[in-house]
C-alpha cells in the first residue's frame, strides 16, 4: 500500500454508542482519554476545549452516553438556576461571555456541581483565556477546572475527515487527491467541510470526479 494510502486509511476508529465513529488522533487523544477516565476527574468536572469543527460536541456525546448526563447549551443556564446535580454537559459556555444573567447562572452551577462532588462536563471553542468573561469569580473557577483539549487537526485527521466528508456526498476519491489537498489547505475541519462542498459542486457542474486538476481549478487557491 502507497503511503498516501496509508495516511488515508490507517486511522482508528472510536464508535460513539449510537452515533458516528470517532475518529481519534494525535490532535485529540489526549481528550478522549481523560473523558474515558471520567471517574478520577479532579473535583468530578472537566472543561472539554478546542477549534470549532473538531468533535467537542460528538466527544460530550459519548460522555454522555457513559454518564446519563443530559446535554444543554449555555443559553439556557439562566433557566436551570436551582436545578438538581445529575451528570451535565453544558456546551458552548464560551458564548456565555458578557452575557451578565448566563455568566451568574455559569458561576451557580458550578458552585452547585462542586458542592454535590457531582459530574458536570463544559465545552467551548478555543482557549478559556480569550472568552472575554466578565464575572471575575466565574473567570477563576473556569481557570480552576481540568482541561481536555483537542489541538488543531493533525494530517491524519484532517485526511479521513476529507474522505468521510466526500463519501457523505457520493464521491470516492483517490488517496492521492487527499494528498494534494492537505498539502495545500488551510489547517481546520471547517476548512475541509467547506472545500469539499465547493468541490462537490464543480463536480456536478462539470460532470467529473473530483480529480487532481478538478481541485487546482476550483480551490481557489492560487498554486
Amino acid at each position: 500500500m502507497s503511503a498516501d494510502a496509508q495516511l488515508v486509511f490507517d486511522l482508528p476508529l472510536r464508535t460513539a454508542r449510537g452515533r458516528d465513529d470517532f475518529m481519534v488522533s494525535s490532535s485529540n487523544a489526549m481528550a478522549v482519554e481523560m473523558i474515558d477516565q471520567w471517574g478520577e476527574w479532579p473535583r468530578a468536572r472537566v472543561l472539554l476545549v478546542g477549534p470549532a469543527r473538531t468533535g467537542k460536541t460528538h466527544l460530550a456525546s459519548v460522555w454522555a452516553a457513559q454518564s446519563g448526563a443530559e446535554l444543554v447549551p449555555a443559553a439556557g443556564l439562566a433557566d436551570r438556576v436551582g436545578e438538581g446535580t445529575l451528570p451535565l454537559v453544558v456546551e458552548d459556555v464560551d458564548r456565555a461571555a458578557r452575557d451578565t444573567a448566563l455568566e451568574e447562572a455559569l458561576f451557580h452551577l458550578i458552585n452547585r456541581y462542586d458542592a454535590a462532588g457531582a459530574p458536570l462536563l463544559l465545552t467551548g471553542t478555543g482557549e478559556p483565556g480569550s472568552w472575554g468573561i466578565a464575572l471575575p469569580d466565574l473567570r477563576s473557577r473556569l481557570e480552576a477546572m481540568a482541561l481536555a483539549e483537542i489541538g488543531p487537526p493533525d494530517d491524519v485527521l484532517l485526511s479521513s475527515v476529507l474522505v468521510k466528508l466526500f463519501a457523505d456526498r457520493q464521491l470516492r476519491v483517490e488517496p492521492k487527491v487527499i494528498g494534494y489537498i492537505l498539502n495545500r489547505m488551510e489547517r481546520s475541519c471547517a476548512a475541509a467541510e467547506a472545500l469539499v462542498e465547493r468541490l462537490d459542486t464543480a463536480s456536478l457542474r462539470a460532470k467529473k470526479r473530483v480529480t487532481v486538476p478538478l481541485v487546482r481549478d476550483h480551490a481557489g487557491w492560487e498554486t
